[in-house]
């Protein structure tokens, strides 16, 4: 008997010490990422940033700017034969607006819908004070996204949605989020592909190429912390003709 229980014991400290090593290496992950794109103290002095570049849709560069208030609003604006369409979001509300798709005036977007959408309202991303911000982070061992070796780390959220994070064993930049959606009542799979980066001189690192799947967007300039009209997280109605 006692033999028994000494084997039991011991076999609970090595499943107690792998769960803790698993949490540790998750831990340590997070840290050499945010070490590599700036360190935690740089990202925290960002409250706002401004991107300005275009996206390949067909072989036309197209338009986009990209404007982020931390924690209050987010806004995409893309420009297509002349017309310009929009994507707003707040804590509270959200708009989409696509005249090259026959839309007259903005349409509200559905609570379920901005609820899933906060995390846009976060520049610094999930991992930076995850704890303090409700997510939870679990380390699911390394794979290989096409020829890097990556860690990947599975994010939730507080409100439930969760993520697939690669972070790149040589850089620890994060290169691809995969993410479960909704559309039409359809569960689908988004991946997102992060590129190109460059330190900044606010001493941050941030990708200059992101591919959500409609299109590599190339980013020309970013501009940190220039004042953000609050207007600009309104929607607006289309000039009448």
């Amino acid at each position: 008997m006692r033999s028994i229980k000494f084997s039991i014991i011991a076999t609970a400290m090595v499943v107690g010490s792998f769960v803790t090593a698993k949490a540790q290496t998750a831990d340590d992950i997070i840290q050499k990422h945010i070490t590599a794109i700036g360190g935690a103290d740089n990202w925290k002095k960002v409250n706002s940033l401004k991107l300005i570049g275009s996206i390949n849709a067909g072989g036309q560069e197209l338009p986009v700017t990209v404007t982020k208030v931390n924690g209050k609003g987010f806004k995409a604006e893309f420009t297509v034969s002349g017309m310009t369409g929009y994507m707003i979001l707040t804590p509270t509300e959200g708009w989409a607006y696509s005249p090259m798709q026959g839309q007259q005036k903005p349409e509200a977007m559905t609570a379920e819908d901005v609820k899933e959408s906060q995390d846009e309202l976060d520049i610094a991303g999930p991992l930076l004070d995850y704890k303090t911000k409700g997510c939870k982070v679990a380390y699911l061992g390394k794979d290989d996204v096409e020829g890097t070796e990556c860690h990947k780390l599975k994010v939730t959220y507080a409100s439930g949605k969760e993520q697939t994070m690669f972070i790149d064993a040589a850089t620890f930049y994060h290169i691809r989020t995969v993410e479960k959606t909704k559309a039409n009542g359809k569960e689908e799979e988004q991946v997102s592909n992060f590129g190109n980066f460059q330190k900044l001189p606010e001493g941050i690192v941030f990708p200059m190429s992101i591919d959500e799947g409609e299109g590599p967007v190339a980013v020309k300039t970013v501009e940190v912390n220039k004042p953000i009209d609050d207007g600009t997280f309104k929607p607006t109605e289309p000039a009448k003709k």
